[in-house]
């Protein structure tokens, strides 16, 4: 099996580079990965000299320049020519890695990765994708969730069968559920972009039952939801703020009494269980299918754990090769590019 490496921005998140060197050890020591830490060496390196990484391996990679969150994405994506998240695409487009993990700008993570590596030829537009908890012993893929804020009913028929792909290769759901969001279950339901796109997933060659309305995302019982960017992002931040507004009430009763704590004592390992299940780190970062390489976007906030888990995303990314599989499918069944799409 191919030795795949992965590069990380380790400029990126809030806590730069702390959180990726630590994730990055890790993934490293967990997995097996091979890595290169993308930044500023000497912060690098004095970040690792806290570390034990004997035997591990990780390689730095120097980048001068750093992207930070409240700059304009197309802006540094152009400008900033030495940045750590562009030295990392570089190295994707060098084949010196085979996937690129970056907490920083996403923003600026998708127009760099855009402009240096493009998108796969089949491909209009690349989707950010993520993974929620459900009911359920499989999460659910959301996408787009902030790529693109504007779609046609052709964006969303691409974005349904890269989840779907993504479902297949990564979850081994065999024949993936595919619902499209909108206001009501009925097909006639919704704004002018889901009626014209729902009677192409119709069509696609995909398992698409239908209208899924926002309650059903946490059910279970879709396993790809798709919809436009704007739509995608509002749910994936109403979702992220719900769950731990949740987890925050519930801990805050169980405080509230001497019979509410004893029994948080005795449901302590049931409670770390249930908080695992909500936690965002545990999925890792959120890839964007429909880049030539592998690219994983990951919250600013990431701690160590998301990293180290958005690393192992990425080499299984790799690993099932999902990008062959995508330009492979979109020829067989005529999913194409339309007319004057540009990568």
């Amino acid at each position: 099996m191919p030795d795949f490496k992965i590069a990380v921005d380790a400029m990126g998140s809030d806590h730069a580079p702390a959180v990726e060197i630590e994730g990055a050890i890790e993934a490293a020591a967990l997995f097996g990965i091979p890595i290169v830490l993308v930044g500023q060496e000497e912060r690098i390196r004095s970040c690792l000299e806290k570390h034990d990484t004997s035997g591990l391996s990780l390689e730095i990679v120097h980048a001068s320049e750093v992207i930070t969150m409240d700059e304009s994405a197309a802006t540094a994506a152009r400008k900033k020519k030495d940045s750590s998240i562009r030295v990392a695409a570089r190295l994707m487009r060098e084949a010196r890695v085979s996937g690129v993990v970056s907490a920083g700008n996403t923003g600026a993570v998708m127009a760099t990765v855009k402009m240096v590596l493009g998108t796969l030829p089949v491909v209009d537009r690349p989707a950010l994708s993520t993974v929620l908890p459900t009911q359920k012993a499989k999460p659910a893929i959301l996408l787009d969730v902030g790529a693109n804020v504007d779609c046609k009913p052709h964006h969303l028929e691409q974005f349904a069968v890269m989840g779907d792909i993504y479902s297949r290769a990564i979850f081994g759901i065999r024949r993936p559920r595919v619902g499209l969001l909108s206001i009501g279950e009925e097909d006639s339901k919704g704004n002018e972009l889901t009626k014209e796109a729902f009677k192409s997933l119709k069509h696609a060659p995909i398992n698409f039952i239908g209208n899924v309305e926002g309650r059903d995302i946490f059910k279970g019982e879709i396993d790809v939801i798709v919809c436009d960017g704007f739509t995608g992002n509002v749910a994936l931040k109403l979702s992220e703020g719900l769950i731990e507004t949740f987890a925050t009430m519930l801990r805050q009763e169980l405080e509230k009494t001497i019979a509410a704590k004893v029994g948080y004592i005795l449901s302590e390992r049931a409670f770390r269980a249930f908080r695992r299940r909500l936690d965002y780190s545990e999925y890792g970062g959120a890839p964007l299918l429909g880049m030539k390489g592998i690219t994983i976007v990951c919250h600013g906030r990431s701690n160590a754990n998301a990293i180290k888990n958005a690393i192992r995303v990425a080499h299984d990314f790799c690993k099932h090769d999902v990008n062959r599989i995508i330009e492979t499918e979109f020829t067989k069944f005529g999913i194409t590019k339309t007319a004057g799409a540009t990568q």
